[in-house]
């Protein structure tokens, strides 16, 4: 009787939200939602967001994404169990966070509608089971290829981010920071992880928590997204979330470095400005070309505008009792990434990697939509930079990780510029490690 009913809710639920996909305005081109203005059209509130779920199908065997520039696409790595995030040790090694959302607290679980949504994100590739480890794959002779993985850490909890200090490599879990002793080529860790610093978890809405070290190593900055869409379970809820953290490594000591970020995940410093910079996932259920995802540059005690505006001061009424007073001083982002492309990953090519056409850029890993009318993201794009600052429209680089179908063969979440001058994307849907390389004399 009970799954009968969760039957009937569902069915009822999506072609309610089909019902109204259908009464949506005439959609924007997808454009006119990147840059840093972005045509914002009038908010069209809904109790559910759009939904069209991109099937997780996986790749069949020797396939793989389109390079949509051009060059070439190699697997990394494959067989991998839902890799989110990626780090470049100095000797190359590359380490990879196999996770997934760690269980909800009972009563956590927001009720129907979490359930519903539940549904959804499991039918689109997540809600499986946290492999909540850290692996190690090493490419030797330098073709593009890791001829060897290993386990470098287990029992963690749901692992994220990653950053080396000194000799010590520190972790950011679901819950926490912490760290554990790196020696130099090793291809395992048996170390027990000491924590650092304590963070936001519970209920978990957002529950991936990116993370990048200072330049000098005394301080960590943390990305944590919201508890909600727009607070809905109050804002008790949301403390020290929907903010980038700043933790000193020596100490411990945490405090909101900046704040009214919705779900802040790629971070990396601009190499130019040396400023941190952040890609954000914004909120839902006003339309499917409402709220841009975007990237900016984050100020110390800056306040970006969430729950109570978005894109800068622009008011979202749902969200009761109003504050005028922290939406006037709400930040305009620097660059729009369109909306509900879930923008997740961000890296800037530094260090004189990737030839100077690429220099001081930005690539994104937009992990994909599952929430508009017409399927947005599902790739990887380069944003060129100029004097430290977005200086054009973004150029898709990897493509193809939707099939003629609507399907999603992979969807692309952590990028990283290695030291070979390739880009390697994490997919978390293909369980795979993708190398792009740019195409010879481009």
């Amino acid at each position: 009787m009970a799954h009968s009913l969760k039957a009937l809710l569902v069915a009822g639920v999506a072609t309610s939200a089909l019902a109204l996909a259908g009464c949506n305005d005439k959609p924007l081109p997808e454009e006119a939602g990147y840059g840093p203005n972005p045509t914002l059209p009038r908010p069209k509130a809904s109790w559910l967001p759009t939904v069209k779920i991109a099937d997780a199908v996986g790749w069949k065997e020797g396939d793989k994404p389109v390079a949509a520039s051009g060059g070439q696409i190699t697997a990394f790595a494959t067989g991998l169990q839902h890799p989110r995030w990626l780090y470049e040790l100095p000797n190359g090694d590359i380490l990879v966070a196999e996770s997934d959302a760690p269980p909800k607290p009972e009563g956590k679980s927001g009720g129907i509608r979490g359930w519903i949504q539940g549904l959804f994100m499991k039918k689109a590739g997540s809600k499986t089971p946290s492999a909540d480890r850290i692996s190690l794959l090493r490419d030797q002779d330098g073709d593009g290829v890791a001829e060897t993985r290993s386990v470098y850490l287990k029992n963690l909890t749901s692992p994220f981010g990653m950053a080396l200090v000194g000799d010590q490599l520190y972790i950011a879990n679901a819950d926490a920071v912490v760290r554990v002793p790196y020696i130099a080529g090793e291809t395992s860790n048996g170390a027990s992880p000491v924590r650092v610093a304590a963070l936001p978890a519970g209920r978990n809405h957002h529950w991936t928590k990116s993370m990048v070290a200072s330049e000098d190593g005394t301080k960590l900055y943390v990305g944590v997204g919201s508890n909600s869409n727009v607070g809905e379970y109050g804002m008790a809820e949301e403390e020290r979330r929907a903010a980038v953290l700043e933790i000193d490594t020596a100490s411990g000591a945490t405090q909101v470095f900046a704040s009214g970020l919705r779900n802040p995940v790629g971070i990396d410093w601009n190499p130019v400005t040396k400023e941190l910079w952040v890609a954000v996932n914004e909120r839902d259920e006003i339309g499917d070309d409402l709220v841009p995802d975007y990237m900016t540059s984050v100020k110390r005690d800056g306040f970006y505008g969430w729950p109570y505006s978005y894109y800068g001061q622009n008011v979202d009424d749902r969200v009761e009792p109003p504050r005028p007073e922290l939406v006037a001083k709400a930040i305009k982002p620097d660059y729009a990434l369109g909306s509900h492309t879930a923008s997740l990953g961000l890296t800037f090519v530094k260090d004189g990697r990737m030839g100077q056409s690429y220099q001081g850029g930005v690539f994104i890993g937009q992990h994909g939509s599952w929430n508009r009318a017409t399927p947005v993201g599902y790739r990887v794009i380069f944003v060129p930079f100029t004097e430290g600052k977005p200086s054009g429209m973004p150029k898709p680089v990897m493509t193809g990780f939707l099939s003629d179908k609507g399907e999603a063969k992979g969807r692309p979440v952590g990028v990283l510029v290695d030291r070979k001058n390739g880009l390697l994307v994490a997919d978390d849907v293909g369980n795979a490690i993708w190398r792009w390389t740019e195409a010879a004399g481009s």
